[in-house]
């Protein structure tokens, strides 16, 4: 019995979930909103201060584990922009040592 070798021509093409307009949005949204919260450690008489990105921090891992990671370089240029300006416009948490 002869074998016939058969070209297979067709392509298989994947199809990636695609993300919605809005739903991409949403999450510009969050992450500026995520990364611009700070978290300020001081002492009563408010001289010296510890700022601490907590908003960085939680939104770098949220960007690590999206499930669409073809965005990655984004979020992570919006969540350094929004946390420069949380920096300067001083949201978040001011947290008070008393003694």
């Amino acid at each position: 019995m002869v074998k016939r070798k058969t070209k297979n021509n067709t392509k298989k093409i994947s199809k990636q979930p695609r993300e919605l307009d809005g739903i991409y949005i949403l999450k510009i949204v969050l992450y500026v909103i995520v990364g611009s919260q700070w978290i300020r450690l001081s002492d009563t008489a408010m001289t010296k201060q510890i700022p601490i990105p907590a908003g960085l921090i939680i939104g770098s891992l949220f960007a690590m584990h999206d499930h669409f990671q073809i965005d990655r370089k984004i979020e992570y240029a919006i969540l350094l922009l929004a946390c420069l300006l949380g920096f300067w416009s001083q949201t978040g948490l001011l947290i008070t040592a008393l003694h």
